[in-house]
C-alpha cells in the first residue's frame, strides 16, 4: 500500500480554526446530542464551514462507533460514529480526527456532525 501524503494548508488551500462564540446545539429525533459554548468554526478552502465540539459537550452514550475510516492529506485519518436514535439517516454522521496533523492540532478530542445527517445543528 503506497504511502498516504501529506499536505500542509496554505494560499491553495487555506484551512483556519477559530473558536465560535455562540452556543452550537446539534439536536437529532428531538433530542440534544451537543451543545456547546466551546465550538472551533473550521474553514478549508472553498467548503462550508465545520463546527468542530469537543467530546466533553458530546452526549457520547448516544453514538456508535463504526468501522468507517476515511482519509484528509490536510487533516488525517478520521474515525466515525452513527446515531442510533436517528435511524438510518444518521449512519455514519459523526466524524473526528483523533490524531489530526500539526496543521489542525486544535481539533483533537472535537467531533464534527454532517448537517444532513441529524435534524439541526443551530449557532444561537
Amino acid at each position: 500500500m503506497a504511502d498516504k501524503p501529506i499536505r500542509q494548508p496554505g494560499p491553495d488551500h487555506p484551512i483556519t480554526i477559530e473558536p465560535n462564540p455562540a452556543r452550537v446545539v446539534v439536536t437529532v429525533a428531538g433530542r440534544v446530542i451537543a451543545d456547546t459554548r466551546s465550538a472551533l468554526t473550521l474553514r478549508e478552502a472553498a467548503y462550508p464551514a465545520v463546527q468542530y465540539i469537543p467530546r466533553q459537550d458530546v452526549d457520547m452514550s448516544l453514538l456508535e462507533r463504526t468501522q468507517h475510516a476515511t482519509y484528509c492529506p490536510y487533516k488525517g485519518d478520521s474515525a466515525y460514529y452513527s446515531i442510533p436514535v436517528g435511524g438510518e439517516r444518521s449512519a455514519n454522521a459523526v466524524w473526528t480526527y483523533e490524531t489530526p496533523f500539526s496543521a489542525v492540532a486544535e481539533i483533537k478530542d472535537h467531533v464534527a456532525f454532517y448537517p444532513d445527517r441529524v435534524d439541526a445543528i443551530e449557532e444561537r
